[in-house]
């Protein structure tokens, strides 16, 4: 498979771009972001990029891939809904609407979170943005899409957040995040079963869209 990730610096991205890079099944991956992952590998090309509303200068770059693996997302802490609904929404969607064009037998998975509202009509903001996306990526012409909703992810292999406090509560936290993930797999997954699940989805499907944790840890 060809695979392009979005997200790829962020926690579940490092983890996502690790499962595809030592996976036989996957032969190319492209990385579209703001900035280098750092790494370097025969599969591996990144793509500098900063304007994620607008494609059209990489467009031909973006052709004859299988799947895309989009794992951006932000915190919507401290954010209003306008702001949180253009980082969320927006992006998403406008990187969707230029894949389903480009690659029409495309696979897409979009990482969302439990708790998401497919209703859009819930008093949590962040739940209804995502929901909104959700309903929205499912209504383009793809192959076939899946949301991803990890509830708890125990960052694995190196993988880190790219804010501080964050990193702080999974260092003191290690332990007993191992803990649920062996013991209450509907709870908790980690970074690497993420990307792991995600290739099994874009290679064999599933029998539903939307994957929980007990999905994703199924692979």
């Amino acid at each position: 498979m060809k695979v392009i990730i979005f997200g790829a610096t962020g926690m579940v991205g490092q983890g996502v771009l690790r499962e595809c890079l030592i996976s036989a099944e996957v032969t190319r991956v492209l990385v579209i972001g703001r900035s280098p992952t750092g790494q370097r590998h025969v599969k591996l090309t990144d793509i500098i990029h900063d304007n994620f509303l607008d494609y059209s200068a990489i467009e031909a770059q973006l052709v004859g891939f299988d799947a895309c693996f989009f794992c951006l997302g932000v915190s919507s802490i401290g954010m209003d809904e306008a702001r949180y609904r253009h980082l969320t929404y927006d992006i998403t969607m406008e990187a969707a609407k230029t894949l389903a064009r480009l690659n029409p037998q495309m696979t897409f998975i979009y990482v969302t979170g439990t708790g998401t509202d497919t209703t859009e009509q819930g008093r949590v903001m962040w739940a209804r943005v995502k929901g909104k996306t959700e309903n929205d990526l499912a209504k383009l012409p793809f192959k076939a899409t899946y949301m991803f909703r990890p509830g708890g992810i125990q960052p694995l292999h190196g993988a880190r957040s790219k804010t501080g406090w964050v990193n702080a509560f999974y260092v003191a936290t290690a332990p007993l995040l191992s803990l649920t993930h062996r013991l209450a797999p509907r709870l908790m997954t980690t970074t690497e079963k993420v990307g792991r699940a995600m290739i099994g989805v874009a290679r064999d499907g599933y029998p539903t869209r939307v994957l929980e944790n007990e999905d994703i840890n199924s692979f």
